[in-house]
């Protein structure tokens, strides 16, 4: 089973790349695990002509219109390794199937890592949120929170307030500097001391952030900056090179999308520090041009 390109994983990302490797008329495979990381969400915000559509319909769509391409494979499984061979690269799955192509897109995004926190699971993605930009419209002018996880907390705060009144919850990870608090005062955050102990409201909406002691701070969305982490380690075993973002490593890449491991390109949060279906969009259709493009020259 040898393709021109095989590409792991097929969100937004994965499929913008095999949607402009396909109308090159190349042989592409995408494998899949079907677990998006936007699953958790109801609607999808801020993507051109699909603003508040579900994510999962938007991803049915793109992928039956890349099947349609006769070029195009798909395998539903996990990637358990992969490495370099003589003529490209070749890619086992879980299931032990082998897959080879002269070309390798990394697209298998991240997964987030939840505070063990009481109610904050349930609420994911609904009122329990990660970007403003994404999700910040439809609560302005609400009770809006900030569930501090690392330093860089204070300064999502500063952020959300452009959306509504906001408090920031240091949950005893962090004291922010007398000239912080003061920034955050001018902004106009409110900043709650003491560990979030839970959160309430009706089904997946919230009403109220407990802290320590019992105490409740009303609250209509809370946004939190999470640590992630990949869903896949074969970017490590090809050697590919990492940088710090502020939530986990990354893949380096250069503009062409492409690794520090020639014709190993890699798109979307896996390789970038700003994360949205438009970002992850356009990396792939730039990680497919450019495989393509090292396929001809």
């Amino acid at each position: 089973m040898h393709h021109d390109a095989i590409i792991v994983g097929g969100s937004f990302a994965g499929l913008s790349a095999a949607m402009y490797l396909a109308r090159a008329r190349r042989s592409v495979c995408v494998v899949d695990a079907g677990a998006p990381r936007n699953r958790f969400a109801e609607h999808s915000h801020g993507f051109f002509a699909q603003d508040g559509s579900a994510p999962g319909a938007i991803l049915d769509t793109a992928r039956a219109q890349v099947a349609a391409y006769p070029t195009v494979t798909f395998v539903e499984g996990k990637v358990a390794s992969a490495e370099t061979q003589e003529d490209g690269f070749g890619v086992r799955l879980q299931d032990g199937l082998m897959l080879e192509s002269e070309r390798l897109v990394l697209a298998y995004g991240l997964s987030d890592e939840l505070p063990e926190i009481p109610g904050l699971k349930q609420r994911w993605g609904r009122s329990v949120l990660h970007c403003p930009y994404c999700h910040g419209y439809e609560y302005a002018g609400q009770r809006l929170g900030v569930l501090a996880t690392m330093p860089v907390s204070v300064h999502q705060a500063m952020l959300i307030a452009e959306w509504g009144p906001t408090t920031i919850f240091v949950n005893d990870v962090l004291e922010p500097e007398p000239e912080v608090l003061a920034e955050l005062d001018r902004r106009g955050v409110a900043v709650e001391r003491g560990a979030v102990t839970a959160l309430h409201g009706e089904g997946d909406a919230l009403s109220a952030v407990e802290l320590a002691g019992g105490r409740m701070r009303d609250v209509d969305a809370l946004f939190v900056g999470l640590r992630s982490h990949m869903n896949s380690d074969i970017a490590r075993q090809l050697g590919c090179a990492m940088d710090e973002a502020p939530f986990g490593q990354i893949i380096r890449t250069d503009g062409m999308q492409m690794t520090s491991v020639p014709n190993v390109f890699a798109a979307g949060d896996i390789a970038r520090g700003a994360h949205s279906i438009a970002f992850a969009s356009a990396d792939g259709v730039m990680a497919g041009v450019a495989t393509h493009r090292s396929l001809v020259f």
